[in-house]
């Protein structure tokens, strides 16, 4: 089935389910395998992309139920990414993916993995006093969306999170923003613009927040996300800076999704990843792998009152229709 689980080697179900859903899309994997292989032993030890498709070739080629994923996890100490460590799954993804686009020799294949993931917005900031504006293009790996407002009142759907994330902003009192035509700091709006979207999307469910104590709590509350999204539905006009070829594309499946549980001290990390080529279900729980339903997915919606369940905090999905 290609579903092998990947042994916990210590505190690494955070790294372990990551690599799964790396793994487990062919369009990740088709670049992988024609990275340019290091020539020495040393460099070999030291690639994390040359590691991760001899990981792959192991996972693909034997018959264990699961694999020790030892040499990449020594491959990336080298980089700082340790193992008995608590890791964020969102920083952890940023780290990976960063190390795997550096140590890409050939700019074909860099260009093709940014494409695969990188958002591009454009960020418009506009003078509430002479309507002077500034426009700038930016990119990122992951949508970061907020799950509460700032009233800190509850987003109830993915849609309404994805909404608010580009809504206009007005910067007043200290936040104010310095005008070059008034020649002071004035009054400003702020907004986001979405121009691309890659061919699999990251959305960062922001789950854990600071209080005012400093102390980091977990935001469990039930969170419904679709199967199917259509970002051109969602989104209004003044929200997107694309034309109409780039939103005919923005129609989207889910792949996969890390979810949480326990505490944001004590916690554990799986994933639930659609096979594209089987087109079902699994569960990655370190060495443990089952076929799921998509009922079994949707219990990672959370619940207020169940704060050690699972709960989505990645969500990972693909272009139905890719240019």
């Amino acid at each position: 089935t290609g579903a092998i689980g990947l042994y916990n080697i210590g505190q690494s179900c955070c790294l372990n389910s990551l690599l799964q859903v790396f793994l487990m899309n062919i369009h990740f994997t088709g670049i992988l395998r024609r990275i340019t292989v290091p020539r020495r032993a040393a460099q070999k030890r030291r690639s994390v992309p040359y590691q991760m498709l001899l990981l792959l070739e192991e996972m693909q080629c034997g018959k264990q139920k699961a694999v020790f994923p030892i040499d990449l996890a020594c491959c990336l100490s080298v980089y700082r990414v340790k193992l008995f460590v608590q890791y964020d799954a969102a920083q952890l993804f940023l780290t990976l993916w960063n190390l795997i686009k550096r140590q890409m020799k050939n700019p074909d294949l860099v260009e093709e993995l940014s494409y695969l993931y990188t958002i591009c917005v454009q960020e418009h900031l506009t003078c509430q006093k002479c309507s002077f504006e500034t426009k700038r293009n930016s990119s990122m790996l992951t949508l970061p969306l907020p799950v509460l407002d700032s009233n800190s009142h509850i987003l109830k759907t993915l849609e309404d999170c994805l909404q608010y994330f580009f809504r206009p902003e007005e910067l007043t009192d200290h936040n104010m923003c310095f005008c070059e035509q008034c020649g002071r700091k004035t009054p400003f709006l702020q907004s986001m613009k979405l121009v691309h979207l890659p061919q699999a999307l990251t959305i960062h469910l922001k789950r854990f927040c600071f209080e005012k104590s400093a102390y980091i709590h977990k935001l469990s509350h039930y969170l419904p996300f679709p199967q199917d999204l259509d970002f051109s539905a969602v989104l209004t006009e003044n929200q997107c800076q694309a034309d109409d070829i780039e939103k005919a594309a923005w129609q989207y499946e889910l792949f996969a999704v890390v979810a949480h549980s326990g505490s944001t001290s004590c916690g554990h990390y799986c994933a639930y990843i659609r096979s594209l080529t089987e087109c079902k279900w699994y569960c990655f729980n370190d060495s443990e792998v089952c076929q799921v339903s998509w009922d079994d997915v949707k219990c990672t919606y959370g619940h207020s009152n169940l704060h050690w369940g699972q709960t989505a905090y990645l969500l990972i999905y693909m272009k139905k229709h890719p240019q």
